[in-house]
């Protein structure tokens, strides 16, 4: 499966640059929206869509890094860069949605009122298109690269299509129906919108950086190629994290005591190719105990007992 283009460019830098292309489409486009209609709703949009132009610029410089090898002082590589980019994206989601919640409130006080929906609305309608096409190409991207930092990214635009969506509804039952709070209401929304994606990101970002172990199904799931190999035994102290788009895994086994050095590495090569095979782009390190050797008490955990399992099953 190639993640390069034919000049040799991975293709998740192409997503990005794709995305950042967009939100600069986007931000003229609501910009001038914003100051036609004096909308609220429009004014979380254009906020959303700087926020967009940012995450994108980040993404940009962070698959760019992430991407880069390790070298003499990052031995495990650069993937935990789009982690705190994502950090620094949060920061700035946090305090546009406390803004946006201000100018809400402060609208709903006065007697301002939405002008010219048509602008809005057909702006609204244009962003919907542009970031459907993004969403499609970003998706054939991840298929190709299966890069978490576009799948986020993609994640992201997929919740643009709700937002602008719901840009159009306050406009037409601000201006067509007569309803004049609906549209601070609106912002109000969007501003909690925000502040929830925020949230979400910020628990992603910081799992990562504390090397929060892998969803209990996929440890299963690699727990379970594992066991295709008979000359495994006991596998115990499974640790797992992940870094950027990047996943590192590491295990015991026991193997025979009388068994050589080298029969034993030709062993531990077969399965870690066969696990790299079933779940790209991890790094696997696998310890050896001779057989009949007991760790520390408190150093096996539960997936020795899943091992066990899977070995009376067969």
């Amino acid at each position: 499966m190639s993640t390069q283009d034919g000049g040799g460019t991975p293709l998740n830098v192409r997503a990005a640059y794709a995305s950042v292309s967009t939100a600069l489409f986007l931000l003229g486009l609501k910009a001038w929206a914003a100051v036609q209609t004096a909308s609220v709703a429009m004014l979380g949009s254009l906020a959303d869509t700087g926020l967009d132009l940012v995450a994108s610029l980040v993404l940009l410089f962070s698959v760019r890094y992430a991407a880069m090898p390790p070298d003499e002082d990052h031995r495990f590589g650069h993937g935990k860069a789009e982690s705190l980019a994502a950090l620094f994206q949060v920061a700035l989601i946090a305090v546009s949605a406390a803004l946006i919640a201000w100018r809400a409130v402060q609208r709903l006080m006065s007697d301002a009122v939405t002008v010219e929906a048509e602008s809005g609305i057909l702006v609204s309608v244009i962003a919907i298109v542009a970031t459907f096409f993004l969403i499609a190409y970003q998706k054939s991207i991840i298929r190709r690269t299966r890069s978490i930092a576009i799948e986020t990214d993609s994640l992201h635009y997929q919740s643009d299509l709700v937002l602008n969506l719901s840009v159009i509804a306050a406009l037409v039952l601000d201006q067509y129906a007569g309803i004049g709070w609906i549209d601070p209401l609106f912002g109000v929304a969007i501003a909690v919108w925000l502040g929830w994606g925020a949230w979400r990101g910020a628990a992603r970002a910081i799992d990562q950086l504390m090397d929060r172990e892998w969803p209990e199904e996929k440890r299963l799931r690699f727990i379970e190629v594992a066991h295709r190999h008979e000359e495994l035994r006991n596998l115990h102290d499974l640790r797992t994290r992940t870094s950027g788009n990047r996943d590192f895994a590491q295990f015991h086994v026991d193997m025979p005591a009388t068994m050589t050095v080298e029969e034993s590495h030709h062993i531990i090569h077969r399965v870690e190719a066969d696990l790299c095979r079933a779940f790209p782009d991890v790094e696997v390190l696998i310890h050896i105990d001779p057989e009949g050797h007991v760790d520390e008490p408190g150093n096996a955990l539960v997936e020795e007992d899943q091992f066990k399992k899977l070995a009376e099953e067969s």
